[in-house]
């Protein structure tokens, strides 16, 4: 607990606690907690959403052609179809972030209320164009608990320039179980049947279930696990119920802040988040917004991150939902969890 973090004390003495055998009691409080603090059913809607992203409106005319001409080369994702009508302006409609991007823009982001008996919660989503962006993971301070090569635990100088957006891991390896590959090499033993956001050296980036053993394969440039597919086929899992293939966390059932990636049939990613979220209800959510595959990653309001950068340099860093805890800084200081971060090509 003294070591060097970034962490308050309060989430330092609950993560001592999880690491010396009292994990499963921790898990029960928080539960507890998160059951007492729950959004009530129904109610009155919203009457906007948050503010995300750049939009039409403040977009010049010669910044809309040259978006239309980019759409007849470049794939762009349908609007995400409203689940509660009627629709807020802006619901699941992709916008960019940074001015004049436009919607040729290599990462988008949207927001929508996911949840039709919760009419006030509203999750993020971000798309990101795999086929013009390079997405990285980089280690924290102390996740992965594994001897390997830390560099600066943030994101580097160096990169920042083509800096896009940065978002959270996993679990812990120790509530996961499952493996950790950077830079081609595996620092905790991969596990068959896990679902892992993997990245190649030529590039590519996908979500899969894992069978390719302990080892990962040359062609692996970095891989993450954590857990099972929450997506596959294009539909949730239907055993998202609570279980020891979930980890040693917070039930599945209970609403907390949830964060998970998945791919979409064109091998972009989607990538969602939000407050008062079931395992059931994020799935749900990326295979509406799209998604084939997809994975949860970590949970708890401390732990869910998605910031994007509005301006080259990591400047005008922003969280994609408000009500985010961690500042939108985080990545920019060393880390106590490992993190992945998205440059343009």
């Amino acid at each position: 607990m003294a070591e060097p973090s970034n962490s308050s004390l309060g989430i330092r003495s609950v993560e001592w606690l999880r690491d010396h055998g009292a994990a499963g009691l921790v898990s029960q409080v928080e539960a507890i907690y998160y059951s007492l603090t729950a959004p009530s059913r129904g109610g009155p809607t919203l009457r906007a959403l948050p503010q995300v992203g750049y939009g039409a409106a403040a977009q010049a005319r010669a910044q809309r052609l040259r978006a239309q001409r980019l759409a007849a080369a470049i794939y762009r994702p349908p609007r995400v179809a409203p689940l509660i009508h009627p629709a807020l302006p802006g619901e699941g409609v992709w916008r960019a972030t940074r001015p004049g991007a436009g919607t040729g823009a290599p990462l988008l982001i949207t927001t929508l209320r996911n949840q039709p008996e919760y009419p006030r919660v509203v999750a993020g989503l971000a798309w990101i164009d795999t086929g013009r962006t390079t997405l990285t993971l980089n280690p924290g301070r102390q996740e992965p608990p594994v001897s390997l090569p830390r560099g600066s635990m943030d994101v580097p100088w160096a990169l920042r320039g083509r800096l896009l957006a940065s978002f959270n891991s996993g679990f812990k390896l120790s509530d996961s179980h499952g493996g950790f590959v950077r830079d081609g090499h595996t620092y905790a033993a991969m596990q068959d049947g896990q679902a892992t956001l993997v990245g190649y050296g030529d590039g590519r980036v996908d979500v899969i279930d894992w069978q390719y053993g302990p080892h990962a394969p040359s062609s692996v440039a970095f891989a993450r696990q954590n857990l099972p597919l929450i997506v596959d086929g294009g539909h949730p899992n239907p055993n998202l119920s609570d279980g020891p293939e979930w980890g040693a966390t917070v039930g599945n059932a209970v609403l907390v802040w949830r964060s998970g990636i998945g791919v979409d049939g064109h091998g972009n990613l989607i990538s969602a988040a939000g407050e008062d979220q079931t395992l059931r209800s994020l799935a749900d959510t990326l295979a509406h917004a799209g998604a084939i595959r997809a994975m949860e990653l970590d949970i708890n309001s401390y732990w869910v991150s998605f910031i994007t950068y509005g301006a080259p340099g990591a400047h005008a860093p922003l969280n994609l939902l408000p009500a985010m805890e961690r500042p939108a800084t985080r990545y920019l200081t060393p880390d106590d969890r490992d993190f992945f971060a998205l440059y343009s090509r």
